[in-house]
This record gives C-alpha cells, sequence and structure tokens, in this order.
C-alpha cells in the first residue's frame, strides 16, 4: 500500500463551502506547517490557511482525525473551505509543494480496507450508494448491502461450525460419535445450499436495479412510436413525422419509475425495406427487443396491428392516437400522447413493471457479477459436499466454500480483485 499522502475534494464543487481530505502519516504535519497549530481531533476549529511562501490562502475549518480512528485508518485532515474554484485551486497547489499529491479515484476508499475499516462489501456499497441516481437504487446501497453483510457474517459461521464438526468426523473416525452428528451435519449443508440459492435467484433483480432497466418500443413505421416516447420523456428526444422510416436508430432517454432506473428506446419501425441504412435500423430494433427487459408493443388505433414481438420477453401493448379512433381493442391499453389521455395510466403500468422486475424485498442483495461469482463458487463447493461420500474430501469441499465466502467479503485472496472494485469509485472516495 502507498504510504504517500494524499489529498481531494470530497464535496461537490458550486456549493458554499469545498471540503478537502488529506489522509497519510504527513497529513499532520503538512497542515501543521499552514495552519501553524493543529486543533484537539475531531474539534473543528477556524484557522488562517498560508502557503510556504507566506501568502494567506483562506479562512478555513480545520479538523483532524486521528489514526486509527478516520475513515481510511490514516491520519486524517479536513479542511472546509469557502467554496470556489480559484481558492480550491491555490489550496492544492500548495498542498502539492508541501508533498501531497491528489489521490486517484477509490484511493480514500482502499486505504480504508486495506486499515481494516471496512470490508469490500460495505466498500462497493459506498459506491453503489455514491452513484445512486433513485431512491431505490439508495435503498438497495444501503439496505440491500446491509442484509447481505448480515447474510454473510451468517453463513460465514455456520461454514465455520460446519468445518468443525467435519473435523472431528475425520479425526475421531474409530470413535463412538453419535450418528445424528453427521447426519446434522448434511442438514446444515443443505440449509445453507439451500438460502445461497434463494439469494442467487434474487441477484436478476438487484442486477437490474444497480445497472438500470432496459424497456424498448417497437412497431410499424408511423404508429406514434417516438411521439409516445417524447410524451414519457416530457421532451422532444425524438423527431416526429408522418413520413414512414423517419426513425432509423435507437434514441432513448432515461426516466425514474417509481424509483427504478429505467431507459426507455424507440426504435426503426418494423417492416420490410430495400434502403439499406432503414434495414440496418430494423435489425438493430428487433435486436434490441430480444435483449430488453420489457418490449412496449405499439399499434396506431388507426392501423391496430402489432408487430411481431420477441419471444421470451415480457410484452405490454399499447394502442396509441386513440384521439383519432373512438374505437380501441378490448385488452390492451389505449393512449393518446397528443392529449395526454391514458397517459396516467400507462405510466402506472410501466411503474408497476419496473418495481416488479426490481423488487428484492430487503433481501440480500447480489447487486454485482463479482458478488454473484463468490457466492455460486461458494454454493457450488457445497453441493459438492453434499455430494462427497469420504469425509476427507467433504471437509475439502467446505474449506473451498470457505474460501470463496472469504473473497466475498475480501479476507481471502483479494489482491486480484482490489482493481477492479476501486477503479469505479469517484475521486475523493
Amino acid at each position: 500500500m502507498s504510504t504517500d499522502t494524499i489529498f481531494a475534494a470530497i464535496t461537490g464543487r458550486g456549493g458554499a463551502v469545498t471540503v478537502v481530505r488529506l489522509s497519510g502519516a504527513s497529513a499532520l504535519p503538512i497542515v501543521a506547517a499552514m495552519v501553524g497549530r493543529l486543533p484537539e481531533p475531531r474539534r473543528a476549529s477556524l484557522r488562517d490557511l498560508w502557503d510556504v511562501q507566506g501568502q494567506l490562502l483562506d479562512h478555513a475549518l480545520v479538523t483532524v482525525f486521528a489514526a486509527p480512528h478516520s475513515y481510511t485508518g490514516e491520519d486524517c485532515v479536513e479542511l472546509a473551505l469557502h467554496g470556489g474554484r480559484a481558492v480550491l485551486a491555490a489550496v492544492s497547489a500548495a498542498l502539492v509543494v508541501a508533498g501531497a499529491r491528489p489521490a486517484e479515484a477509490g484511493e480514500f476508499s482502499r486505504r480504508a480496507f486495506l486499515n481494516g475499516r471496512m470490508d469490500l462489501l460495505q466498500a462497493e456499497a459506498i459506491a453503489d450508494l455514491v452513484a445512486a441516481e433513485t431512491e431505490a437504487q439508495r435503498r438497495l446501497a444501503v439496505e440491500g448491502a446491509d442484509a447481505l453483510h448480515m447474510a454473510c457474517a451468517a453463513w460465514r459461521e455456520a461454514l465455520r461450525l460446519m468445518m468443525a464438526q467435519q473435523e472431528a468426523l475425520i479425526d475421531f473416525p474409530d470413535e463412538d460419535l453419535p450418528p445424528e452428528v453427521e447426519a446434522r451435519l448434511l442438514a446444515d449443508i443443505k440449509r445453507l445450499h439451500a438460502e445461497m440459492q434463494a439469494v442467487l435467484e434474487a441477484s436478476p433483480r438487484a442486477e437490474r436495479l444497480r445497472e438500470g432497466l432496459e424497456f424498448v418500443i417497437l412497431g410499424s413505421p408511423n404508429a406514434g412510436k417516438s411521439t409516445l416516447l417524447n410524451a414519457l420523456a416530457g421532451e422532444d428526444v425524438a423527431i416526429v413525422s408522418d413520413i414512414p422510416g423517419t426513425t432509423r436508430d435507437a434514441i432513448g432517454v432515461r426516466v425514474d419509475l417509481g424509483g427504478v432506473p429505467v431507459h426507455i428506446t424507440d426504435t426503426a419501425g418494423l417492416r420490410e425495406t430495400d434502403d439499406v441504412v432503414e434495414a440496418e435500423g430494423v435489425r438493430r430494433a428487433k435486436l434490441r427487443g430480444e435483449t430488453a427487459d420489457l418490449v412496449i408493443a405499439v399499434a396506431g388505433a388507426d392501423a391496430p396491428v402489432f408487430a411481431h414481438a420477441p419471444k421470451n420477453v415480457e410484452v405490454l401493448y399499447v394502442i396509441t392516437k386513440s384521439d383519432l379512433v373512438d374505437l380501441t381493442p378490448l385488452g390492451f391499453i389505449h393512449v393518446s400522447a397528443k392529449t395526454g389521455a391514458g397517459m396516467g395510466k400507462l405510466v402506472a403500468q410501466l411503474t408497476e413493471i419496473a418495481v416488479k422486475l426490481t423488487d428484492t424485498r430487503g433481501a440480500a442483495a447480489l447487486a454485482r457479477p463479482r458478488q454473484i461469482a463468490c457466492v455460486k463458487d461458494t454454493a457450488e463447493a457445497l453441493r459438492f459436499a453434499l455430494e462427497a461420500e469420504a469425509p476427507e474430501l467433504r471437509g475439502e469441499e467446505l474449506r473451498i466454500a470457505a474460501s470463496a465466502l472469504g473473497r466475498l467479503v475480501g479476507t481471502i485472496g483479494v489482491e486480484e480483485i482490489l482493481d477492479a472494485v476501486f477503479s469505479g469509485f469517484c475521486i475523493g472516495k
């Protein structure tokens, strides 16, 4: 781990106050040289901030966090500066001259992990919380991550007890151990395996919520797809024209449906065409439909025939242009993007689907591929343990399971995954 003293602004720019954090062995001496006298730890005090040439930089609130009781576990200092680019630039330049360097993305949290202030699950939860765009994503980062952390702790304790029981069966094969010892061990392994499988089955919903859903509008030319997208977006993001084939490439907008981030995409009208460019747009439209979380199949009330929808994808059928024809087939949502009629019902239906596709119901949430892989490896080792006939083989599979679970929180074999975890952080975290 680097022993450099690092710094970064940990608040957004443009506000009245900008907070700069320093962390490292030289954090206290560097700031002491700039303010003259450090305040007591954890007590914010107003100090004049000077550079090495004796120029006054700012009047700042200085707070000291002595190791190990800080975010990173190292000596830390936070400088609350007056907001403004010139102030931040001058203080940053002075810190560099004094021997500190700008922090890299995720470097504060990485140091916190390496110093035992958090594990990998907690670090990933922080990154997800910072990146959260909607209320549902915020809850996933907080509640889902806490539930996963608690579940993981229970799994590790259960595995520890199982391994102890298995070692007893290996070390004392000739002793009169009650037969129910092995039966209870197998039952515990089976129960733990079932718990992990249940969490794995729920993981796609957590992944969708973290990454956002993809809803794709499909339909024939002039079915009102672009007008519908504009109505859902609340602004003109797609060109609307009576000329068939106007939309030739996917055009999308990101919306918040019940706290779930959803990317709604308008696509080229589905039809046979000799136009090479339009044909490519049709091909891409079909491909997007096949990989979507939901297809919004659209047909106009003046021509209520739906284009072919892809298989194995949930489809919501919508009749548009209901203001033109006073006749709507039963069983479909009918809207008029022009007058707004039916749009409330459509948005409510889309919201219901979005929530259903991402609902984790407060369960342990595996929202990242790394987490899913670790739990899959653990569950697979438990399955092999159940199938093993020799006690020694079962014990080895339990050790493999414990190792895989250790990777989940970062206690075993973490070096190869640190860069992947922390590189996605913002500067200042």
